[in-house]
């Protein structure tokens, strides 16, 4: 009698109570937005609340309809897609999965963000890239911005993703947490990305464009940019201090026409690129982002190749001890572009819960509590004991 006394007083203490779903909406449906949209209908810690598409023929669908692999078929959720953002918003969510392109119409996804900032809502998301670690890489001015959005709505922001993303911060940050000292940090992605659908993403980076062309990610600065929030944050967390961020490329035609996912890819065009982004400290590179990406496993087999399979990211640590640690993702209902894609998804709808509970603000890797995939364990059959 005396136990069950006490229970249930401690049931009435403040902070003992059921706690509630989150309510989110969720903004875009392509490759990582379709995977994301299907966790938050998929996981009762949260209440989907809208849907924001730019498709109009995806308009007044059901979300469960526009999940693509993500959801049994047929999962049927009440929520059905409209084009205005305004009309999610009004809804009263807690947060936003943002989800949109942001690399081809960044001023609009800046805009985007802020607009539900100041409407006091959270967002997380995977896109604008360059809020995942905007000191010195984006004005100050512009930053400031973001800023007040977030002040005026006591709001937060969290961009994520896998890379840039956590193999750039996540990993490394806990490899070099354990050294004595470190010299260099490299993280790289090696992969084959044939079986890649995103068309947009692959014109961007020129794949089956003449190699007299220089598309938009290999123009001057273009590199330094989209990947030099990755570097800039990992300097933060390690302290070093960067004199400039270099860049260079090296491009490799295909030997005849061949079909890939978004197409196809003609004989002399772009089959195969190697990049590298350099933070220099003391006139060395100090942290390295390298990418080598191919069409075809044959292509350049003089560079890097993946650990297994399809693709791989690697992050090594040169240091006491120093670390080459390979990550190779893998799905059941995908290849390796599909697993890295729901990877992706996964950093930055686990992250909501942390995110809604921040200090308004730009949030980041490093201000962040760990996210651990609390909540996430199901027994499966398939696997063996």
């Amino acid at each position: 009698m005396i136990v069950d006394y006490c229970l249930e007083s401690f049931d009435r203490l403040p902070g003992t109570e059921e706690l509630m779903a989150i309510r989110v909406a969720h903004v875009g449906t392509g490759n990582v937005g379709r995977l994301a949209l299907s966790e938050l209908i998929a996981n009762p810690a949260f209440e989907l609340t809208g849907l924001c598409v730019s498709s109009p023929e995806k308009v007044g669908k059901d979300a469960g309809a526009l999940c693509g692999v993500g959801l049994d078929p047929g999962t049927v959720t009440g929520v059905a897609a409209v084009g205005d953002l305004d009309a999610v918003l009004a809804a009263g969510p807690d947060c936003v999965v943002y989800c949109a392109m942001g690399d081809t119409r960044l001023p609009d996804a800046m805009a985007d963000v802020m607009r539900i900032l100041a409407a006091g809502v959270n967002v997380v998301g995977s896109a604008p890239g360059l809020l995942q670690h905007p000191w010195g890489v984006m004005p100050d001015k512009y930053i400031a911005r973001v800023e007040d959005a977030a002040r005026q709505g006591n709001s937060s922001v969290f961009i994520s993703g896998v890379d840039p993303g956590f193999i750039n911060d996540l990993i490394p940050f806990a490899l070099a947490g354990t050294c004595q000292r470190v010299e260099q940090v490299r993280c790289m992605e090696i992969a084959d990305y044939a079986t890649y659908d995103g068309a947009e993403v692959m014109h961007y980076m020129g794949f089956g464009r003449p190699l007299d062309e220089v598309p938009m990610l290999l123009q001057p600065g273009v590199l330094g940019i989209a990947w030099g929030t990755a570097i800039r944050q990992l300097a933060a967390g390690l302290g070093i201090e960067i004199e400039q961020i270099t860049e260079s490329y090296q491009r490799e035609p295909a030997p005849e026409d061949f079909d890939i996912a978004v197409g196809r890819v003609a004989k002399g065009t772009l089959a195969a690129l190697q990049f590298e982004i350099r933070g220099m400290a003391d006139g060395r590179p100090a942290i390295v982002i390298e990418h080598i990406t191919r069409l075809r496993p044959d292509l350049r087999p003089d560079w890097p190749q993946p650990a297994a399979g399809g693709g791989s990211y690697r992050v090594e640590i040169t240091g006491e001890p120093s670390y080459a640690v390979d990550i190779v993702p893998s799905s059941r209902k995908g290849d390796h572009n599909h697993a890295a894609i729901v990877g992706a998804a996964g950093r930055i709808v686990n992250a909501i819960p942390a995110v809604v509970a921040a200090p308004p603000g730009i949030r980041t890797t490093l201000d962040l509590p760990l996210i651990t995939g609390k909540g996430l364990y199901a027994p499966n059959d398939l696997v063996v004991t």
